[in-house]
């Protein structure tokens, strides 16, 4: 008779520990949403259960980077050419896809025309002059990568300055030799292995993360902010949609990528992307599953980081739109070389920025100030940017998934693609 009771209370603890993580998520998202729609001011309390989260993940990117990236070019032994073509294979490579953002959003926004009709008056041009004022150049960003501390670099998670001083630091030691070699890769090998175990820890606290940053947007915003501005946003998502379907699946296909394993491993990390509008939050779980998945951890470790930094193919498509889109609701008429011309220019200065916060509009108030486009845009852009952001940062995350694996591919490695990601 006393066994019954037990049997019953511990059915429902089975059925909570089957579900896995990926759907824990979808659950909270779905509660976040719900709790912005309906207490939006108790939502805009969460902001920091939202936070915690962010932090706890942004606390483990530079070791996590660092770590990585020195056993996949030092680990290789003496023979660097391998890095050096690897290098270059994937410039060509991220180059000419975000040329295929930039057509495609380029082609998206003349076509849909979302800025006509908005009206800029009841926008401050203040709000755009914040952003521009710090201007991003090429020049500068090359500048910015070299960094001048390491620790400084670490503090301020500056990606590209890591990835810099990692290759740097992997480079000599591979002109190391005998006891002292071993042991630093010894050492860099287990703390890599050591931050992959604490990604799983954070993990566990993603869903309340993911649910409170939800409930904190759609509550400090609301689900009626879409209106106004809907058609911005539904050309965004479609020109993304299309560049997926048109750019990114010929190149898994023709590149012989297993699209069922690619997205079973890119899923979870997608979705914490699109949830947190974070690159770093979905960073240590893609570079995870894509070695689960078979990628090689020198080409993960070398290509997902250094993509972040140069293959920003979703905020590259989005400045394509939003630059033309401000010209639109100004009314200032430019041409297709004038366009190319911006283009070209939102492509340079993209580079090296995507851990900066709003660093698009940042890129995009520079770019209107330069072509002498009205700042007021990007006011009226504040107000449904999270929506875009989250699109936008999904979009980068799994280009640069793919493009780790189309480098597996081109660098004759031949991984087995026959493993599936782990369900947390």
């Amino acid at each position: 008779m006393s066994s019954a009771p037990a049997e019953r209370s511990a059915t429902p603890r089975r059925g909570l520990r089957s579900i896995s993580l990926t759907q824990w998520i979808v659950i909270a998202a779905f509660i976040g949403i719900g709790i912005g729609i309906f207490f939006p001011a108790f939502a805009v309390r969460l902001d920091p259960l939202s936070q915690i989260f962010l932090r706890m993940i942004k606390s483990l990117i530079v070791p996590l980077i660092f770590s990585t990236l020195v056993v996949g070019i030092a680990g290789h032994g003496d023979d660097m050419s391998k890095v050096g073509r690897l290098a270059l294979r994937s410039l060509v490579y991220f180059e000419l896809v975000t040329t295929g953002a930039l057509v495609i959003g380029l082609a998206a926004v003349n076509l849909m025309k979302p800025g006509v009709g908005v009206s800029l008056g009841g926008a401050t041009v203040a709000a755009g002059s914040e952003l521009a004022a710090h201007p991003v150049t090429f020049a500068g960003v090359l500048e910015h990568a070299v960094p001048q501390s390491f620790f400084e670099a670490a503090y301020h998670n500056e990606v590209l300055q890591i990835v810099f001083f990692a290759i740097i630091f992997a480079v000599a030691l591979t002109r190391q030799r005998g006891e002292k070699k071993d042991l630093m890769l010894k050492i860099c090998a287990s703390l890599s292995d050591l931050m992959f175990k604490f990604t799983e820890l954070v993990m566990a606290y993603a869903p309340i993360g993911i649910g409170a940053a939800l409930a904190v947007t759609v509550g400090h915003s609301g689900i009626g902010v879409l209106v106004g501005l809907g058609k911005l946003v539904g050309t965004l998502y479609g020109a993304l949609a299309v560049f997926a379907l048109v750019v990114l699946l010929p190149i898994a296909v023709l590149s012989r990528i297993p699209l069922r394993a690619f997205l079973k491993a890119i899923r979870q990390p997608a979705l914490i992307a699109f949830s947190t509008a974070s690159s770093e939050a979905a960073l240590p779980i893609a570079m995870e599953n894509m070695e689960e998945m078979g990628v090689p951890a020198r080409i993960v470790a070398f290509v997902m980081p250094t993509g972040y930094s140069f293959n920003l193919d979703g905020s590259v498509l989005y400045l394509a739109v939003a630059s033309v889109f401000a010209a639109q609701a100004g009314g200032i008429h430019m041409t297709l070389g004038q366009q190319i011309v911006m283009m070209l220019t939102l492509m340079l200065t993209s580079k090296g920025v995507a851990a900066v916060p709003r660093a698009a509009l940042v890129i995009l108030s520079g770019a209107l100030t330069m072509f002498g486009l009205p700042l007021q845009a990007v006011a009226v852009i504040l107000g449904v940017d999270a929506f875009m952001d989250m699109a936008r940062t999904t979009v980068n995350l799994v280009g640069n998934c793919l493009a780790s694996a189309v480098m597996a591919r081109w660098e004759g490695d031949m991984p087995p693609f026959n493993k599936a990601p782990v369900e947390a």
